[in-house]
């Protein structure tokens, strides 16, 4: 068991790659399914010092009600982008905001941003190169503050409690 963590330190990614591969080329022959497993062996090793190694996800119970919360907001901020698109009346109010970070560890910095940007009405535009900050693009900004405070509840300080940051 411990050859086959040697040679294939990824399989999830493995089979990702395999089946990515064996639906670009729209064939399941033999010579098809050989290459596609071959390089499904070999792109892993050889970017595997490329990877930083994922961190555990501790409390995997919050992990799942992070993304029923994150669910949530995006219906909810899909239904509040098409009212200010659909209701002419209401002018969206633009900004940027820089959003000062606790955590600090890189995929969790990632994970925050993307959810942020998953969020219609909200884009994460820059990461300071030290990781201090975020910088947001928000569609309609009412009060800057409260969605700092917004943000850090609903999704940075979950994120830090499931990784344990």
């Amino acid at each position: 068991m411990k050859a086959m963590g040697r040679y294939l330190p990824t399989p999830t990614l493995s089979l990702v790659l395999l089946v990515v591969w064996l639906l670009m080329v729209r064939s399941i022959a033999p010579g098809q399914l050989l290459l596609g497993a071959f390089l499904a062996v070999v792109i892993p090793l050889l970017t595997q010092n490329f990877r930083d190694p994922l961190p555990r996800v501790k409390h995997p119970l919050k992990l799942a009600w992070f993304v029923l919360v994150v669910l949530y907001d995006i219906v909810k901020a899909n239904i509040h982008v098409s009212l200010l698109i659909l209701l002419p009346k209401r002018e969206p109010h633009p900004g940027f905001v820089e959003y000062p970070l606790e955590v600090t560890d890189r995929l969790t910095i990632t994970l925050l941003a993307n959810t942020i940007t998953m969020t219609p009405g909200t884009v994460s535009t820059n990461v300071r190169l030290d990781g201090s900050s975020l910088l947001i693009h928000v569609l309609d900004m009412t009060d800057e503050q409260a969605l700092i405070r917004e943000i850090r509840e609903r999704y940075e300080r979950p994120l830090k409690e499931i990784f344990e940051c």
